[in-house]
This record gives C-alpha cells, sequence and structure tokens, in this order.
C-alpha cells in the first residue's frame, strides 16, 4: 500500500503508470470488458465496486482510495464486500445491474467465475473492469487464457513485484552470509490465483539469479495467515535439518503465517528472512523491540489501485476511452527503519 510523500507524487506516479501501460497500445487491440456497445454516459455516472477480502486493510485501503476519487469526479460509488463467496460475485453482478451501475469494477473471489461475470455484464451492456486478480472471458484459468481474453485490470505487476521480493531476499542473505546447501526458501500461494504466480515467479526467478543453489519447497495455501501458517509448519517439520529459512509469498498473510511458524518451531529470528508484500502486516513485527524474521516488505498501496480504477472506469463511461490492457500503480520497499516514513499503515 505505497503511499508517496506528497498527494503530487502520488499523482504523478499514477499518470505515469497509466502513460506507460496505454503508450503500447495502438487502440485498435480488443479488450475483454471493453465492449463497443457500452454508451457513453451523459448525466452522473454510477460506478460499483466488488472486493473479495474487502475487510482486508488492503482492500480497506483501496476502497477509501476508490471512494475519494468518485467524490472528486462527482462520481455515485458503491463499494461491495463479497468476502470469499463465489456465488455472491454473480448475485451483486446481477444486482447492480438491476440497479442501473454504469460499470462494474471487480476483485473476485474465485476466477472461475469469469466467464458468467463477463457475459452477465456484456448483455446487459455494462463497462467491466477488474482490479488486482486477472480474469478471463472465456475460461476459469486466467493462466490458460488468450491474451484478448483477459478482462482489462487496474493493479500491479505481478512479475516487477515478485522481483523486487526476490531481489531484496537476495540482498539479505548475502548480509547474512548463509550458507545455500544449510538453506531452504518457501514459496507460500494461493496457486489458482494467476498474479501469485505471477509474483512467485518473480521472486524465485530475481533471488536465483542473485543466489544461486538454494533448494525451494513450493506451499500450497488458502493465502490467510492461519493458513499459511498450519502448511508451512508441515513443512518445517519435515525439514528438521534445514538450519536457515527464507520466506515469500503472494501477499503478507503468506509470510507472516510462515514467519510466525518458524518461530512456534524454536527458530531463532537470526536464521529466517521474511519478505512480506504488502506491508500491512509485516510492520507490526516492527513496531515493538522484538527480533523478527520478518526483514523487509513490498508496500503497496490500495488507495492507488482503488483511485485509478474509478478514474479509468469514468474515463471509458464519460469520454468512450478504451480500456489499457493493464494500468499499474507505485510499489517500494520498506524495513524496520523506513516503514513509518512511506505511511504504511499497519492492520
Amino acid at each position: 500500500m505505497f503511499r508517496p510523500a506528497s498527494r503530487v507524487v502520488a499523482a504523478t506516479g499514477l499518470l505515469f503508470a497509466v502513460g506507460l501501460t496505454t503508450a503500447c497500445s495502438t487502440g485498435q487491440e480488443s479488450v475483454a470488458g471493453g465492449d463497443a456497445s457500452v454508451a457513453p454516459v451523459s448525466g452522473k455516472i454510477s460506478i460499483t465496486y466488488l472486493q473479495k477480502q474487502g475487510d482486508q486493510e488492503y482492500f480497506v485501503g483501496e476502497a477509501a482510495g476508490a471512494k475519494a476519487k468518485a467524490a472528486e469526479l462527482g462520481v455515485d460509488l458503491k463499494v461491495v464486500n463479497l468476502g470469499s463467496d463465489a456465488n455472491k460475485t454473480i448475485s451483486e453482478v446481477q444486482s447492480a445491474i438491476a440497479q442501473k451501475t454504469n460499470g462494474v469494477i471487480i476483485v473476485v473471489p474465485d476466477p472461475a467465475v469469469g466467464p458468467q461475470v463477463v457475459q452477465t455484464a456484456k448483455d446487459a451492456k455494462v463497462a467491466l473492469l477488474t482490479s488486482d486478480d486477472q480474469i478471463c472471458a472465456t475460461g476459469p484459468d486466467p493462466a490458460a487464457c488468450a491474451k484478448d481474453d483477459l478482462v482489462a485490470r487496474i493493479g500491479f505487476s505481478g512479475q516487477q513485484m515478485g522481483t523486487e521480493v526476490g531481489k531484496r531476499a537476495g540482498e539479505e542473505f548475502k548480509k547474512a552470509g548463509w550458507n545455500p546447501a544449510d538453506t531452504r526458501v518457501i514459496s507460500a500461494w494461493k496457486q489458482d490465483v494467476t498474479v501469485c504466480g505471477d509474483r512467485i515467479k518473480g521472486a524465485k526467478e530475481s533471488f536465483g539469479a542473485a543466489v544461486p543453489g538454494v533448494q525451494s519447497i513450493d506451499v500450497a495455501t488458502d493465502n490467510t495467515p492461519t493458513g499459511a501458517q498450519d502448511k508451512i509448519a508441515a513443512t518445517i517439520t519435515a525439514n528438521a535439518g534445514v538450519k536457515h529459512w527464507v520466506v515469500w509469498g503472494c501477499n503478507d498473510e503468506n509470510v507472516q503465517g510462515g514467519v510466525t511458524a518458524l518461530q512456534n518451531a524454536g527458530i531463532s529470528a537470526d536464521n529466517v528472512i521474511g519478505v512480506g508484500l504488502g506491508a500491512y502486516l509485516a510492520c507490526k513485527n516492527w513496531s515493538g523491540s522484538k527480533p523478527t524474521g520478518m526483514k523487509a516488505a513490498l508496500f503497496i498501496n490500495g488507495k492507488d489501485v482503488g483511485a485509478l480504477a474509478v478514474q479509468t472506469m469514468y474515463d471509458k463511461l464519460k469520454n468512450s476511452k478504451d480500456f489499457p490492457k493493464e494500468a499499474f500503480a507505485p510499489t517500494t520497499m520498506v524495513d524496520p527503519t523506513t516503514w513509518q516514513n512511506a505511511g504504511v499503515t499497519c492492520s
């Protein structure tokens, strides 16, 4: 949840991100969700923002950013928490359409609902944009989707985020002077979420380039702290001879779960390098004086994504501006010495 030092910097970063994304487009590429049959809106614009896990700190920030931007633009915005209920996703899309929304922005709990969401919006001639997680118009798995069938997305670059995490983990490893032979990397994520896979891939590649020869263990989780903690605890038990541990994951929840599991197993903080992704949980470890295995975290600001998503939808509905295939908000790496100045909000 990246919060630059000033509003001007934040706005510049967002505009720059959009510029980079759209500059490569000819304007002739088809983008799922950017249906040409969606008519421009002459009166007041109504947008519905549907979020999974709406009570999570990141998504709370995203909703706040969306509301602030909507107020600035004079848009009627309704934010709905879908929780983790895929069935609720469809019913809330239908409800939004029944309430005459002009556009739907969605973070799906399960990408498998993608084709039904896309078809429902298309039939109603309602603009559809995703934030954070991708969905496919033609199948349940975005990773297996043709590029032109992916719905336009606002969020962060999963590959870039993972690259930064792996890079920082490599720096921490070298600083610690560990031996690759008695070190293991734990990669923890919900393995059917495409953006999670992108993040893990980026982390593995950048870490491997800096620190070759460290064995990696993939751990499938539900992307929650307790779920990750349980799965990683079993992994630690099965690898009792390992001395040093590196932990990264799709989000802060996975890394926090891993750091806690290692602590509970009696592994000292000096033998753990956790690099979070989000920083909203990582910062809790830095608020006290106890040593922690959470050494750093990539700060991602949900407010930036929410604001950018609303602006992008507004531009489509008001000015018929094509959606970019993807537009990215900025990120920054933080640690115990920098997180407060960066504006991280602990959940």
